[in-house]
């Protein structure tokens, strides 16, 4: 199923949301605004960011205890690996850089949840942010982006929160303004 998305009609900081979602277990769930706070104090914890090893070859990760039953990771990035596109369905997020710089780029639209395979993205969607160390930002659900250690020499750090636990991540590929939804991965596909 193929279709065209169009840009959102408000600047991309609407797309940050900020209201909580009920919990599971009937309690109020984390805020974008909490799980941000979390990586930002996380990230200046000096000592847990450099115990983190660092591989020359590939990313590192630690899980960590998030607010309010979120899921939190401390993630390397050696220089020149990314993410490639995803989104995390149904979560919201937060991620701060602890050390060196991370490229996040995103698409400024909401797209379908379910039923289309190849998206064609409208003019103006894109957009990019380089967050340098102390430097985060959170996200709403169905945020599309890929995030990106540049830096041909350096490696960086950050910290992630997401809320609920990731249920699924979603891979794109990206050719121009053409989006594919290539695969869906569930927690067992990361085990």
């Amino acid at each position: 199923m193929s279709a065209s998305l169009p840009s959102l009609p408000t600047p991309e900081s609407a797309v940050d949301t900020d209201l909580p979602a009920p919990a599971a277990d009937g309690s109020d769930a984390p805020t974008t605004a909490e799980l941000l706070d979390f990586v930002r104090r996380t990230a200046e914890d000096t000592a847990l960011v450099a115990s983190l090893p660092l591989d020359p070859e590939g990313r590192t990760w630690l899980r960590l205890d998030g607010p309010g039953g979120s899921e939190a990771w401390l993630i390397s990035w050696p220089p020149g690996t990314g993410t490639g596109w995803h989104d995390h369905a149904e979560s919201t997020g937060a991620f701060t850089v602890a050390a060196g710089a991370l490229k996040e780029y995103s698409l400024a639209a909401r797209l379908p949840t379910d039923g289309w395979r190849t998206l064609e993205l409208s003019e103006g969607v894109d957009r990019s942010r380089l967050l340098a160390t102390g430097q985060g930002r959170a996200f709403g659900r169905h945020h599309v982006h890929e995030v990106l250690n540049e830096s041909g020499r350096e490696h960086a750090v950050s910290v992630h929160a997401y809320y609920p636990p990731l249920p699924q991540i979603r891979r794109y590929s990206r050719t121009g303004a053409v989006l594919r939804l290539e695969q869906t991965e569930r927690p067992e596909d990361w085990q």
